[in-house]
């Protein structure tokens, strides 16, 4: 399956570039830890959750379509989906379209599974596939409406307080993805502005970001974005993600200035996408289970 990702974007003359496992910076995002490592002498590094950063950093320098393949690490993340170290593909492609990278991650799944029929696949825009398997419009109901389409009990409740992007986030987990396409792909598009994460804002409308998921049955494969290129925007948008840190208790991490240097400098038009490959070997192999399909899987107890 290595092969065939590297003939696909040989075809397409992507070139493939190598990214660093280690950093100054990580993610800022609310819902990523990464792990932190101390050198010798003191100073703080962050295994890569992502090679986003520094591929964007290579676009911003002249590069032309890249992809990676390669080995990242987030934190607390352990089961029968996650594992704390595993592999990602993304990639990047100048001047493309939310639609046209959703279509082409949905070939790349196709090639690498070597199955031409999952290129049929089933597309929602995220308001509407809300409305019609949730019975609730995610942008207009309030949080209280939300909470009771998830049949939230108090202690969840109390939990998830008024934090709407996490409700929207279980209403998606609970009651939308768990009614797509059992065996076949499904294209979730226009996230809300609110969990636009990366990505800019649809130029259609401001309610929502030009972001894209793929999903196959309810297990997501792949997260994409028209890249956003506003450092102003950007900037913000990683001063809010610190602020939540805080006010969740997660650990302090450094702005990424590496990244906003680069949009600075001048970030062309372009949209990128990370596919996690081993839910595609789980897949492959009718697997259930992350662990089953890598060589040593993660264990709380070393010597396991």
């Amino acid at each position: 399956m290595l092969e065939r990702a590297r003939a696909f974007f040989a075809r397409r003359e992507v070139l493939e570039v190598d990214t660093p496992a280690l950093s100054r910076f990580t993610t800022s995002d609310p819902q990523i830890d990464g792990h932190r490592v101390v050198t010798g002498d003191g100073r703080a590094l962050y295994l890569q959750s992502s090679p986003e950063s520094f591929m964007k950093r290579l676009l911003a320098d002249g590069y032309p379509d890249i992809y990676a393949i390669c080995r990242v690490f987030r934190d607390g993340e352990a089961g029968r989906l996650h594992q704390p170290e595993f592999t990602m593909v993304e990639w990047y492609r100048r001047d493309f379209g939310l639609y046209t990278m959703a279509a082409e991650t949905v070939a790349f799944i196709a090639d690498l599974l070597e199955d031409p029929t999952l290129r049929d696949v089933d597309t929602f825009d995220y308001v509407a596939a809300f409305e019609e398997f949730a019975g609730i419009n995610p942008l207009m109901a309030p949080v209280s409406a939300l909470a009771d389409a998830a049949n939230a009990d108090l202690a969840m409740r109390k939990s998830l307080g008024d934090d709407r992007d996490a409700w929207l986030d279980l209403l998606l987990s609970t009651h939308v993805a768990e009614q797509f396409c059992r065996d076949g792909l499904t294209v979730l598009r226009h996230f809300p502005a609110s969990q636009a994460a990366l990505a800019r804002n649809c130029p259609d409308d401001e309610n929502v970001a030009d972001r894209f998921e793929v999903f196959f049955g309810s297990t997501e494969l792949a997260n994409g974005f028209v890249e956003l290129s506003d450092v102003a925007e950007q900037r913000r948008r990683m001063q809010a993600d610190l602020e939540k840190r805080h006010a969740l208790g997660r650990p302090p991490v450094p702005m990424d200035d590496g990244l906003l240097a680069a949009l600075e400098f001048g970030l062309p038009a372009c949209a990128g996408v990370a596919v996690g490959f081993e839910r595609l070997l789980m897949i492959a192999t009718g697997r259930s289970d992350i662990r089953d399909v890598v060589t040593f899987a993660f264990e709380e107890n070393a010597a396991d």
